[in-house]
């Protein structure tokens, strides 16, 4: 099957990865080289990792590899695929632009997916004349590591479209948790919940990043803690969340002021270097200072 991904970010590129590793052909498209490059280079390391932890052989990277192609042509990305998931960033008027420009260039029998993390994807596929080939394909991050991905089910979309999508995350050795289209769908609405809340302790002093972290991890399991989580997942993507949650469900997802503040002085999380915590080479290696200082 052919399968093209919007987006070559972190996202676009791990869903990229883990189609290519099911033995589809892949092509990755970006509005800019530097951004295909980057996804390309992301998707040769996590590769590379698994080889040196003995999870992929070396064949398998290479074959892995040799599936996927990037491009910053959506017209060239998007023809004769069987699948599109657009990963494009999470804004409602974007995503309608892209599925509705995919819709124009693709065959009747094209499914067309979205990897938003929490907005309407009724509302996304009502900009496609067909909206019944329209669903949610909801991956988390790390997508090379993470076995789940919640297939949302939009108000339009059809049963052939609901099964195809099933079938493909099935056939890359993903779980489907199958939900309604409801705002934060089922994963987002309750992880962000406890990531807010944890915010909310960091401002008013409760407990430090560390100890929430740890409370949540070897309390109740869970593999990485909410403050965390929410510099791995970005502090910009958390707010955006928050707000459109806020709207749709009320004043319990207000955002926090510190995580408004962080994301103000551009103190995204991991991919800026500092959020909650301070990041260099992907780990954490400290307390950010506005943190430290409450």
């Amino acid at each position: 099957m052919h399968i093209s991904v919007l987006g070559a970010g972190t996202m676009g590129h791990g869903i990229a990865q883990v189609s290519a590793m099911a033995g589809h052909e892949v092509t990755m498209r970006d509005i800019e080289d530097e951004y295909v490059q980057n996804g390309l280079d992301a998707i040769e390391r996590n590769l590379q990792g698994g080889v040196d932890r003995d999870k992929v052989t070396p064949a398998e990277m290479a074959e892995t590899l040799d599936r996927i192609s990037g491009t910053t042509s959506l017209k060239d990305a998007v023809t004769g695929a069987d699948l599109v998931v657009e990963a494009v960033p999470e804004d409602m008027e974007l995503k309608q632009d892209t599925v509705s420009e995919v819709e124009s260039l693709v065959g009747d029998d094209t499914i067309i997916a979205s990897n938003t993390s929490s907005l309407s994807v009724t509302e996304i596929m009502s900009a496609l004349d067909d909206p019944g080939r329209g669903i949610g394909l909801h991956f988390f991050n790390p997508v090379h590591i993470m076995a789940l991905v919640e297939v949302v089910v939009a108000e339009q979309t059809d049963t052939d479209t609901l099964e195809f999508a099933t079938e493909y995350v099935e056939g890359i050795d993903k779980t489907v948790v199958e939900v309604g289209d409801s705002p934060g769908f089922a994963s987002s609405r309750l992880g962000v919940a406890l990531g807010v809340e944890a915010m909310r302790m960091v401002q008013e002093g409760v407990a430090s990043p560390r100890d929430i972290d740890a409370s949540m991890e070897l309390g109740y399991n869970h593999p990485m803690g909410p403050v965390e989580l929410g510099d791995v997942v970005g502090l910009d993507v958390r707010l955006g969340i928050l707000e459109y949650l806020r709207e749709e469900l009320g004043e319990r997802f207000r955002p926090p002021q510190i995580l408004k503040r962080k994301v103000r002085a551009g103190k995204l999380g991991k991919k800026t270097g500092e959020g909650f915590y301070v990041w260099e080479d992907g780990e954490i290696v400290g307390v950010s200072e506005d943190v430290m200082s409450r």
